[in-house]
């Protein structure tokens, strides 16, 4: 385990992204001298300058000087030039998964993993916690609207952390309380294999101690299997709304008069209450049972923890509003989303559906990594189902060298919509958005790129003719 030295200098590479940032914000509440680097500064390095982090736009070997320990992000390579400098220097580099476990160490460990739903499942958690005074330590994969922040170190026991199957982060941790949200294939260009993939989840739910919790929701076949095998070495609870094995279970799912959605609550045959959340969809409440679970565990009162999730906003880019345009015809909506997996994709479209009953539907989609658009290919022809209107970007190559014959039009072909267009660039989609959608609609830009921005784009130039 990476031995931390309190006042320790430590330089993240990568510290623009959500989970070094996150980690950069705890080590600088704890007391340490953060320094960084990353492609172009944002507004995740900027509010790390103002805590006292020293942040280098782009890599040299020059901004390693000075650093005790050098912390990689997971799309760092072995020949990156402040690696190559650290090892010069003989400054010892750490991946997330490295150092995430001492930054646990003496806490109380409440990771949440699984394909979908981590952020907003943990936000969730988090949110519970604070509302009921336990004042948790948290690092979050998005911004806590209701905190503003991704990560804080607080004062209590429990620390609620977004446990990543990439890289194998999560295998980092020792939890005492582990979530499994849904286990479902994804990252191929680290798993090479669904076997792969499972493995690692089943090695994380190991990692749970013999006198730990493991919540497992039951609508997910794999999730449900791994929690029955780890079931003779650890407790475990099954929540969820299909499964009559499920201890915790969900169901009515509605939309109230005033627009929240809402849904019953029944624990081992006996009817809670019922819970009103302020995000749609199925998948969100089963995050929120999830919640409710882990605050039972806690000691947290069910109508407590319930008046919480009621009060909770989200985070950034998980079905967030980003605005609402008022025209004679009616209003049309915009939602940006982080979605970029065909299950993610379709439970977003069908939550965006409920929420806008009566409205034309379009979904922007720009494509995450050319090895998840060719290995999930057949289940993102089917995903878009619940949309009026589809507009495609080209790929977002994150860390990636493009494949041959893997593009955003042959995307479009397979997909077989009626009415789908390819719309290259983004600027693209932004000007196809502003011609053609008409009142009343909702607009939901799903990426996990470099797209968000159409959103705010399209609602500018809207506005301008409008005079909104």
């Amino acid at each position: 385990m990476v031995q931390l030295v309190p006042g320790q200098h430590i330089h993240l590479v990568g510290i623009g992204g959500f989970g070094l940032s996150a980690i950069a914000r705890v080590l600088l509440q704890q007391g340490y001298t953060i320094s960084g680097s990353d492609r172009s500064k944002n507004e995740l390095t900027a509010a790390l300058v103002k805590e006292g982090a020293t942040i280098y736009e782009g890599h040299a070997a020059a901004n390693v000087q000075g650093a005790e320990m050098l912390v990689i992000s997971s799309a760092v390579p072995p020949d990156h030039v402040e690696v190559l400098a650290a090892k010069r220097l003989g400054i010892p580099v750490y991946k997330r998964s490295d150092i995430i476990g001492a930054l646990l160490s003496g806490y109380s460990g409440i990771a949440v993993a699984g394909t979908h739903g981590k952020t907003t499942t943990t936000a969730m958690v988090t949110q519970v916690l604070l509302a009921a005074g336990h004042d948790p330590s948290y690092i979050i994969g998005g911004v806590l609207r209701s905190s503003g922040h991704n990560a804080h170190v607080g004062s209590g026991q429990a620390f609620v952390i977004e446990a990543d199957e990439y890289d194998y982060m999560f295998l980092g941790l020792q939890p005492q309380i582990a979530v499994l949200n849904n286990v479902e294939y994804d990252h191929p260009d680290f798993f090479k294999t669904p076997a792969a993939m499972t493995d690692a989840f089943r090695r994380f739910t190991e990692r749970v101690p013999a006198d730990g919790l493991l919540i497992a929701c039951a609508d997910n076949a794999l999730a449900k299997q791994l929690a029955q095998e780890a079931s003779a070495r650890t407790l475990v609870t099954l929540y969820g709304s299909d499964d009559q094995d499920s201890l915790w279970s969900a169901g009515n799912f509605h939309i109230t008069e005033d627009g929240q959605s809402a849904f019953d609550v029944v624990r081992a045959g006996k009817l809670l209450g019922t819970v009103r959340l302020q995000l749609p969809g199925k998948h969100n409440a089963l995050n929120a049972l999830a919640a409710l679970v882990v605050a039972d565990s806690q000691g947290i009162a069910f109508e407590q923890a319930a008046q919480a999730l009621a009060a909770y906003q989200g985070t950034g880019r998980r079905f967030e509003l980003r605005g609402e345009l008022e025209t004679p015809q009616g209003h049309i909506a915009v939602i940006d989303d982080y979605a970029h997996h065909p299950t993610a994709i379709k439970a977003t479209l069908e939550a965006a559906r409920a929420r806008y009953a009566g409205r034309a539907l379009w979904a922007v989609w720009q494509p995450h990594t050319y090895t998840r658009t060719q290995a999930l290919l057949n289940e993102y022809a089917t995903a878009f189902a619940s949309a009026d209107y589809v507009l495609v970007t080209d790929i977002y190559a994150a860390r990636e060298a493009p494949i041959p014959g893997v593009n955003s039009a042959e995307v479009v072909i397979a997909m077989q919509h009626e009415r789908v267009g390819y719309t290259p660039r983004l600027e693209d989609a932004i000007v196809a958005l502003d011609k053609s959608v008409k009142a009343p609609a909702v607009v939901v830009v799903m990426s996990a790129g470099d797209a968000p921005h159409i959103s705010a784009e399209f609602l500018a130039r809207r506005r301008a003719r409008s005079g909104q």
